[in-house]
């Protein structure tokens, strides 16, 4: 999509260099002299008295060169084959550390040798890796399914970019106070060079705001307006290269940073006016300093509008200036270009595309309407009614004031569709409407990524099922081929070939590399989980990546955690709905019985969580202070030692889940169910041999169906049961009164003791466990979590057995790789074929 690149003149020439460069860059022996040159000739530094990070900068410098030269032949394969591009729509990503995953794709033997090159010279290959920061691009499974997605398209060979915003800082970096509880600081990820991406100058956009739409009477079609009066910035593009696992195809992430057009204004510095002299500028940078900023504020919800706007005019833009620099007509857009919506934060690039095809680019809006049907495809990722976006008409009117009137034409047309096929059907009319004219009026997201794409996925069976018959039930009556799942999957060169290398070398060691790019190859060894030996080793490895993720453990928090003990993992995003409270209500009750009873034989138990609240989320954070004010109690005292221990990790990100997701034994993922989409996390942990314990929620569902549900620990209402619950008016206080030992739990945590400074802490979480209704259900599968939590002592005392289970998990793994989410969507939605 570079189409200052792919119109070159010189193509053939790059052709050349890269081959050149092929045989005298990276090739195997090569890595130090290439090292070396970079170090020396490149940034001026001593071999000798070189810093770390110089030789990482060196390293990178080096490696990302050889991305470059592949990158530059894969655009000019694709620009000749004039085939269907994928053009991947995300508010975030969560790539994590690019020198490891790039010398693992360009070639598994350059990690080898980089190791070695890095030894020579007195350094450790681990050590250097660990200068880079992880890029504050995104926050979680969301960020991270896109990043899988980069990453599998090009292993794969679909000619492919995803757009976002190049965030200056990021969601935040999480520190713990000394109450315990969350603190937000700016993440400072690109306060040192950024060595693996590339301004594009030449790749700049202008983007408005505000102003006014007005009818042009002279345009070459009757609906074209012109948008007059606006405040106008320009994005500015840098882009990421995205390797495939060893082979030749190098896509890219292209990221949006704003710059204002007059960024400095000398005659109000002179005038002493410091602060009006840089105001575009500042204004302009505000769309891409931070990911999801705090939306508590009205000018929160319109800094969140104004980045989502921001980063599809700009991509768009940039689609349709390469799309016509290679001699393509607007009308074939929809066989030239496939616009995948990662969620409703992108669906604002509909009206967009029909403002520029209508106003810019002289196109009827009947024939627009049509391109834009057949370009857009939205991903729906959640059904949490707060989380499916809407905004108020009047902020739409203010800042997009054209699209407004595009909406409201879209919607008018969708709404006679309606009223055709349900003539006697007002309520659907108001149900489905793109504008809710209920209150407050609003534009609803999810309705306008519905209505203006040709295909709408869920992400994994059970969240597809719910979608189409309850949440969009009467969009899928009206549109019954437009909803299909495609269940999410995760990428396998980054948690099990880079996260996992001793069960990678032993996998390779039976099968060869095919299954890197075939995860499904797992299924030929099903059977060596009755090997002894294969067990033996499987277990070995288990303990040695245990040990590496307690000494991260250590460097973190100061706790020195037992490596003996069950890891009991919980990491995700902090939500009431994924019921991190469900897990400590356990702990405390697992604590209370070594405190009536320490001589009982209990199996030692670590228990980690990890994640980020949302700023303004209240609930979120009293979570997190409680989880750590436990865990503080249990360190200090006596009785629970070598019996049980928390430990919370600050500032969750992707290179210290990929410590985790090898180290755990147990994997809670106990959504209520009906409420999370898919969950990513779970495949994850279950492909590095965790098991399970968890609701029939997500993806949880179909993992059991693959890996079966006697080696899982499943427990808890159904979707149907919960919402029966709901229907009958639950009543949490009952589950209380029947069960002893959970109202111990809440009596401890309600009486302060786990914060007795401040013993009122933990009253609003008490309180909301308590109330009628509680929309979670977390007290009402506590008996039933709890017993779970018993079996799963009784399986992990009987080490081998538990083992068996465990290598039955990796191995049953082959279909939540994000390589057959991939083919699925370029099969049934995108219509895309590789390119090599």
């Amino acid at each position: 999509m570079i189409n200052d690149l792919i119109i070159t003149p010189n193509m053939d020439s790059i052709d050349t260099q890269f081959a050149t460069r092929r045989n005298a860059a990276l090739q195997p022996g090569s890595l130090l002299a290439a090292l070396l040159d970079r170090l020396t000739r490149t940034l001026g530094k001593n071999p000798d008295s070189a810093t770390p990070r110089d030789i990482y900068d060196a390293l990178s410098l080096a490696v990302r060169e050889e991305l470059t030269l592949r990158w530059l032949a894969t655009q000019r394969r694709v620009a000749n084959a004039h085939v269907k591009r994928v053009c991947y729509f995300s508010v975030e990503y969560l790539p994590g550390r690019s020198l490891i995953n790039a010398l693992s794709s360009l070639d598994g033997d350059l990690v080898h040798e980089a190791r070695a090159a890095l030894r020579s010279m007195g350094h450790d290959l681990d050590e250097i890796a660990a200068q880079e920061v992880d890029p504050g691009l995104g926050n979680g499974g969301l960020g991270r399914l896109a990043a899988c997605f980069l990453d599998s398209l090009a292993t794969l060979h679909y000619p492919a970019v995803g757009y976002g915003i190049r965030y200056d800082y990021g969601i935040f970096t999480q520190v713990i106070g000394a109450d315990g509880g969350q603190r937000e600081m700016a993440s400072s990820w690109l306060r040192l060079r950024n060595v693996w991406e590339t301004p594009s100058s030449s790749v700049r956009y202008m983007v408005r705001f505000g102003g006014r739409s007005e009818a042009a009477p002279d345009a070459a079609v009757t609906d074209a307006h012109r948008w007059v009066n606006t405040d106008d910035i320009y994005a500015i593009g840098f882009d990421q290269l995205t390797p495939g696992n060893g082979g030749p195809t190098v896509n890219h992430l292209r990221l949006w940073s704003g710059r204002a057009i007059t960024p400095f204004q000398i005659d109000s510095f002179n005038a002493g006016d410091y602060a009006a002299a840089v105001h575009d500028q500042v204004a302009a940078k505000n769309l891409s300093r931070v990911l999801y900023p705090d939306d508590s504020t009205p000018q929160g919800k319109e800094l969140r509008l104004k980045q989502q706007y921001f980063f599809v005019s700009a991509s768009l833009q940039d689609i349709l200036t390469t799309h016509l620099s290679e001699g393509r007509s607007l009308a074939s857009l929809p066989d030239s270009i496939a616009i995948q919506l990662n969620d409703t934060h992108p669906a604002v690039a509909i009206p967009e595309l029909m403002r520029l095809l209508v106003d810019e680019h002289g196109v009827s809006w009947e024939e627009s309407w049509q391109i834009t049907q057949g370009v857009f495809s939205y991903t729906n990722h959640t059904l949490l009614p707060e989380a499916l976006e809407s905004w108020p008409v009047s902020m739409f009117e203010r800042l997009l004031p054209r699209h407004l009137e595009i909406i409201y034409l879209i919607n008018r047309d969708f709404l006679k569709a309606v009223t055709a096929s349900y003539p006697q059907d007002p309520q659907r009319l108001r149900n489905l409407s793109i504008i809710d004219d209920g209150g407050d009026r609003r534009v609803r997201m999810s309705h306008l990524a519905i209505v203006g794409s040709h295909k709408v996925n869920g992400v994994a069976q059970l969240h597809s099922d719910i979608m189409r018959k309850h949440v969009f039930r009467e969009f899928a009556e009206m549109y019954p081929d437009r909803f299909i799942n495609v269940t999410n999957g995760i990428a396998v060169r980054r948690w099990l070939k880079q996260s996992n290398p001793g069960l990678s070398a032993l996998l390779t060691q039976h099968l060869g590399r095919a299954w890197e790019n075939d995860l499904e190859e797992l299924a030929r060894l099903s059977g060596a989980a009755d090997d002894a030996e294969f067990r033996r080793q499987f277990r070995g490895i288990k303990h040695t990546n245990k040990q590496r993720l307690a000494d991260e453990v250590a460097l973190r928090t100061g706790l020195q955690i037992n490596v003996g003990s069950l890891f009991d993992v919980q990491v995700k995003r902090i939500h009431e709905y994924k019921r991190q409270l469900l897990n400590l209500l356990y702990v405390i009750t697992r604590y209370q019985r070594i405190r009536e009873n320490p001589r009982a034989d209990i199996v030692p138990r670590t228990v980690i969580f990890a994640g980020k609240a949302a700023p303004g989320y209240t609930m979120a954070k009293a979570i997190i202070k409680l989880i750590n004010n436990v865990a503080r109690v249990i360190e200090s005292d006596s009785l629970a030692r070598g019996k049980l221990q928390v430990a919370f990790l600050p500032d969750y990100d992707v290179s210290l889940a990929q410590k985790i997701m090898p180290a755990a034994d147990l994997s809670q993922q106990i959504s209520t169910a009906g409420m999370e989409a898919s969950g990513t996390g779970n495949m994850k942990l279950a492909l590095n041999g965790a098991l399970t314990i968890g609701t029939l929620d997500g993806a949880n569902i179909e993992i059991r169906d693959h890996v079966g549900a006697e080696n899982m620990f499943i427990f808890g209402l159904t979707a149907d049961e919960v919402t029966a619950r709901r229907s009958a008016g639950y009543e949490p206080a009952r589950e209380v009164e029947r069960n002893p030992e959970l109202k111990k739990t809440l009596d401890l945590i309600a009486s302060g003791f786990f914060s007795p400074d401040r013993p009122d802490d933990a009253r609003p979480i008490i309180d909301r466990l308590l109330s009628p209704g509680e929309p979670f259900l977390v007290l009402a599968d506590y008996a039933a979590y709890s017993k779970a939590q018993d079996q799963v002592d009784a399986l992990y005392v009987l080490e081998d057995r538990w083992n068996h289970k465990a290598v039955i998990n990796c191995l049953n793994m082959g279909y939540f790789s994000s390589d057959r989410s991939i083919r699925e969507y370029a099969d049934r939605i995108w219509a895309v074929r590789p390119v090599i």
